[in-house]
Parts: C-alpha cells; structure tokens; sequence
C-alpha cells in the first residue's frame, strides 16, 4: 500500500472518509487531532491497518529467526535496552530458524517486518538485487567508523549501497571436549591423515568419532565449505558458489570422494539428527569431535560442560591452501523493502550496529564474536577469545554455502544433493552431473 493510499472506513466514519496514512502521522503529530477524525472509532471496528497504529504509537516491527533459547534471550536482553533507551516498542515475531530461512523469498514478497534477522554475503546481496531490502546509507553514516573495512564491504549489495547492519560472527571448527582428549591421549590433528587415524582411534575406544547431522538440510554444508577450501582453495570455492564454475569437475569429485573416508565416523542415523542432537552427542561425552560454528556452546547450558570445551582448525589436505581459509559467517539484520515505521526501523539499525547492543548480547549468548570493533571483549569466555583469534588470523573468511550461493540454488538443489550423497556416496559422478544440470537450469549457464 503506497503512502497516499486512502482509507477505507465505514460511513459513520465519513469524516475520516479520505484521510490518509500521511494525514494520520500528520494528525498525531498535532497533538491527537486524529482522534478527531474518528480515529478512536475506526481503530475499534478495526478499520485502520494495525501496522498504521503502531507505527503512530512509535513501534518498529522485528522478524526473527532466533528461536533457540540462547540467542533468543540475547536479543530479548538488547531489545529491552532499546526500548528503554528511546521508548520505541518493538514488536518482535520469533520464527523456527529452519522455517525462516526457508520461506524468506516468500516473506520478503509478502508483509514482512520492518527489521528482520539475517545473513551478509550473497544472499543478502541476492534480495537487494530484487529490490526486496531497503538501502540504508544514512544508517552507515555514524556506523562506519565502529567496523573494518572488510565488514563494510560485506554490508553491502552489489550496486554499492549498504543493506546490512552486523552484530556478531563466529567461527565454523571442529570442536571437542578436553577432558576427553586428555582421558585418551589424544591430540590435535593437523593434517587429514592425523585426522583420519584419530577418528579411527576414537572408535576403536567405543566413541562415534564425529558427531554429523543433517535432519535439517544445512549442517552437510559446512563440510563440504571446509574440505572444498582445503582441496581446492577459497578463490575456486567462490567462484563455484557463484555459479562460475562446473560442478561436474575433477575438482569437485575429489571433494566429495575426500569426503567419502569420514562417513564411516558419523554418527548413526545422521539424517534423521538435528544439530542440537549432535551437540548433545558431544556435551554428553559420546562423541569426540564435531564440525559446526561456536554456536554448539549454546547446548553446553552447564558451565563446567560449556568451559571444557575446546575446538582446532579444520586440518589441512592440500599444502598450497594449508588452513587459510574458514567459514565464519556474520548474523545481523536488514530493513525489508515494505519496510511500514522506516524512520523507527532506521533508529533501530543504528543501535543494533553499536558496541553497546554487541555487549548486550554476548553477555547472554556467550559463543560469538562482536563485530564492533569497540565491542568490549573483557568478558569474552576462553571460547570466545580463541574464536575471535582464529576469525581475526585467517586469510580467507567465506559466509557459509547457503548464504554464498542463490538460495534457490541452495535450499532446491544442494541441500538434496547432499543428502543423496549421504545416502549413497558411490555415484559421485552421477551426483556432481545431476548437480551441474540443476546449475545451469539456475544460473544461466
């Protein structure tokens, strides 16, 4: 509904007949004039857009995908603050996490918040090409000086303008518990071969080696971003993630036939496990290793459980890559293109980007890393110190897959085809021509 739109009320409303959403703002702002033009009336028979009131009342509207405990009481714990430092309402709906990443074109097309919880990289950069964000330069304009210019470049779409506000990122890595290594002597693994013997060791003392999950269609994708930079380098995996390359190369066949010689470590019935399973598996000591972000310290609820934890560097395969290269995607938010309270939306960006709504969140949900650069680190945990050392020393930091490739790419054609790995990983060359078809039918080319 544009700006100029009229409202339609009911005859006993007729002097309100042909006011308009501007009118209403105007009317409010002459110190509840509106109120005589029947307003008071036309809320009642609910003849006034909700979202036209609490614009009125001052609210901004908030899409979420943080509906695991943790990073729902972090941000719980920074609206507050919000609201108590400006007196803006928010109006926040939590979606499963799942759910939201899935629907979000459909979303974005509909009625969606003012605000809504995302990712930077690609696909940020996909709906702004849409037109289905709203470009928030302004908001950048005090916020610039907070950020490196390598999280500047990734708040922006492609035609240069920003989109993205960030608060935090972590660090994709194989995490363990040291009381488990020390119990059986284990030590980090820096190269596949070490890698690959200890897995068979932790078996052999009656561990699932890697704790894998993959009920959800996302966690696969972090081990194939790992051992694709470890085999082939971050510049190729880029390229292939953007549609540039052919998934029917020798290149790529190696990565899964690599691949191949863990999944007699996995976890038994891994595609039938959500991630928070996984993380059980590891908290519960019942598993040695796990690939995943930091956030599988969020199931570690227990402080003895959550400081025993540790993770290393994904192990190197190909010399001339090493451990250069991670996933460690950044979380944050943007304003839809619908966006209803633009202004209040704006004020809110402003202080999500600030180094006072980091540290609000990371004292709640303590296994991420502020992306302020004045964000506070004196009460990071041991966990997040060595996540930020790791973000901060590698050479190359991609976003994750579904957030560096098309998310139609990703959600309809990576997320089965990694499952149909998964499930038979002996036609590989059958799987990557499958898949370079699906590509082609997508990209263009």
């Amino acid at each position: 509904m544009s700006d100029e739109s009229p409202l339609v009320f009911e005859p006993e409303e007729a002097a309100a007949r042909h006011l308009t959403r501007r009118g209403l703002l105007a009317a409010a702002g002459a110190g509840g004039v509106a109120a005589a033009y029947g307003l008071t009336a036309a809320r009642a028979r609910g003849a006034v857009p909700s979202a036209w009131l609490e614009q009125l009342a001052g609210t901004v509207s908030v899409g979420s995908n943080a509906s695991d405990p943790v990073p729902k009481s972090a941000y719980a714990a920074v609206y507050k603050q919000f609201t108590a430092k400006t007196g803006t309402k928010l109006k926040v709906n939590t979606v499963d996490h799942n759910t939201f990443q899935e629907q979000i074109n459909t979303y974005l097309q509909g009625q969606p918040q003012d605000v809504f919880t995302w990712f930077a990289g690609y696909r940020m950069q996909f709906f702004a090409q849409k037109g289905l964000l709203s470009p928030i330069d302004d908001v950048w304009a005090s916020l610039k000086p907070n950020f490196s210019p390598a999280l500047q470049a990734a708040s922006k779409g492609l035609d240069g303008h920003y989109y993205f506000v960030p608060i935090y990122n972590y660090p994709w890595a194989v995490f363990y518990r040291k009381s488990v290594f020390k119990q059986h002597g284990y030590t980090v693994p820096k190269t596949w071969d070490q890698f690959v013997a200890l897995a068979k060791q932790m078996k052999a003392d009656g561990l699932t080696p890697i704790a894998f999950t993959d009920k959800d269609g996302w966690p696969a994708m972090g081990t194939f971003d790992i051992l694709n930079m470890r085999i082939n380098g971050y510049d190729f995996h880029v390229r292939l993630m953007g549609g540039k390359e052919s998934w029917d190369s020798p290149k790529v066949k190696a990565v899964f036939n690599q691949w191949r010689e863990l999944l007699p470590y996995y976890s038994s019935g891994a595609l039938g496990l959500t991630w928070e399973e996984g993380a059980q598996q590891l908290v519960k000591k019942q598993a040695g290793m796990y690939l995943l972000g930091s956030f599988v310290g969020q199931q570690a609820t227990n402080a003895a459980d959550h400081a025993d934890l540790d993770f290393f560097a994904y192990p190197a395969i190909n010399p001339a890559h090493g451990q250069d290269a991670l996933d460690a995607p950044i979380d944050g938010f943007l304003m839809s293109r619908k966006a209803k309270n633009k202004d209040g939306a704006k004020q809110l960006l402003k202080y999500l980007g600030s180094a006072a709504a980091e540290n609000t969140y990371l004292k709640t949900d303590a296994n991420d890393v502020g992306t302020n650069k004045h964000a506070s680190q004196a009460h990071y945990n041991a966990l997040q110190k060595k996540s930020a050392q790791l973000i901060s020393s590698a050479k190359h930091i991609a976003q994750y897959m579904d957030r560096d490739t098309r998310p139609d790419f990703a959600s309809t054609v990576m997320i089965p085809a990694l499952q149909q790995f998964l499930n038979t990983p002996t036609d590989v060359n059958g799987l990557v021509k499958k898949i370079q078809q699906q590509k082609k039918s997508i990209f263009g080319s």
